[in-house]
């Protein structure tokens, strides 16, 4: 039986921040707990800025374990949400604890600004698994 909190990550169009969130989670934190992602509205494909840096940091390969999904697509209980910050209306997900994380949209802008959120990602993540394991996040 698995025991780990589900988390899903949301934004709005589920193609940049939340699925380098839900990457980042399986790769650093998939010990803690399950990943997932998912937005209101579908693009036709993960944005490939972030597919080529993650690829490029992490040798994640997000087009070969990802897709683009809609809240439909979570699972029907999920501990933890966090929204990335939609600039809009961030989904909603009923959760036992949310949190906003407050990063702007990289798309379209420079390698830097990019590398720059998913740093800022791999951090949160980090910090997360460790309020996890600590008790400071209740599941």
């Amino acid at each position: 039986m698995n025991d780990k909190p589900k988390v899903a990550f949301l934004c709005v169009h589920n193609s940049c921040r939340s699925q380098m969130a839900e990457a980042l989670g399986k790769h650093l934190a998939s010990d803690v707990f399950t990943s997932y992602s998912a937005g209101t509205e579908m693009r036709p494909r993960i944005n490939q800025d972030a597919v080529r840096l993650m690829k490029e940091i992490y040798q994640i390969d997000m087009e070969a374990t990802q897709s683009v999904k809609l809240l439909t697509d979570l699972p029907k209980q999920v501990d933890v949400v966090i929204k990335m910050g939609c600039e809009v209306v961030c989904p909603f997900w009923p959760a036992k604890y949310q949190e906003d994380w407050g990063l702007e949209d990289p798309t379209g802008k420079s390698d830097e600004e990019f590398k720059a959120i998913i740093a800022k990602i791999d951090e949160n993540i980090l910090r997360l698994a460790q309020d996890i394991k600590d008790g400071k996040i209740p599941f």
